[in-house]
């Protein structure tokens, strides 16, 4: 096992278009809950324990090679009740299987492609090109909660102006929830049981979605 690989699969320039997503921060803007460093924390905290944990258990799911991945993906439509979030999920899956088929090509990979090519959820498919890299559950479902975090951090640095340095100390801060996130989601996914993985929510974050994605200008997709 390469833990670089886990590195190469977590780093922001990997080319698997979340750069263009703002994880819901973009509308929280707007609507004026984030508006400063410590409202980005407690954003960042909220989105890490909720569609964060979410989305790392289906990460570690599909690492771990016990689940149908086809099985995964269902499971993830019915954890994103906002069709404007599972539109989302599946076009960061589509970009994300490119660049793992490139980067770690792989029959399960391919599998999944086919039988998906609109694009099956991101976590399904980072979770995959963790296992095709030869990581494990754990790793992958690290990199989900990092990015579920990350996301939100950098998109509030364009967005407000924030010094980057803050936005990095706040990501820094939340390291042990992160920690317990990744944990948690690996725990669950040692189970077995598809009925076990997490299934937190955000209800604010899917109303904010849908309304995001009526919005004629917008700097982020999402």
């Amino acid at each position: 096992m390469s833990r670089a690989a886990l590195l190469v699969l977590a780093d922001g320039r990997f080319p698997a278009g979340g750069h263009a997503h703002s994880g819901g921060a973009e509308a929280a803007v707007k609507a004026g809950r984030l508006t400063d460093v410590p409202s980005l924390a407690a954003f960042c905290r909220g989105r890490l324990h909720t569609a964060g944990l979410t989305a790392a258990g289906l990460a570690a799911a599909a690492a771990s090679g016990a689940f149908d991945p086809l099985v995964l993906d269902e499971e993830a439509d019915a954890r994103t009740p906002s069709p404007a979030l599972r539109r989302t999920a599946r076009k960061l899956g589509r970009q994300m299987m490119r660049a793992a088929r490139a980067a770690w090509p792989g029959p399960e990979l391919d599998a999944l492609a086919a039988a998906r090519p609109k694009g099956a959820h991101q976590p399904v498919v980072l979770g995959l090109a963790a296992r095709s890299a030869g990581l494990g559950p754990l790793d992958a479902a690290y990199a989900a909660a990092y990015e579920n975090a990350g996301g939100p951090a950098t998109a509030a640095v364009r967005l407000l102006s924030l010094d980057p340095f803050d936005a990095t100390a706040v990501l820094a801060r939340l390291a042990p929830e992160i920690d317990a996130v990744a944990r948690e989601a690996a725990d669950a996914a040692a189970t077995g049981d598809p009925g076990a993985l997490p299934a937190a929510s955000g209800p604010l974050l899917d109303i904010t979605a849908e309304a995001h994605a009526t919005w004629p200008v917008r700097l982020f997709a999402s």
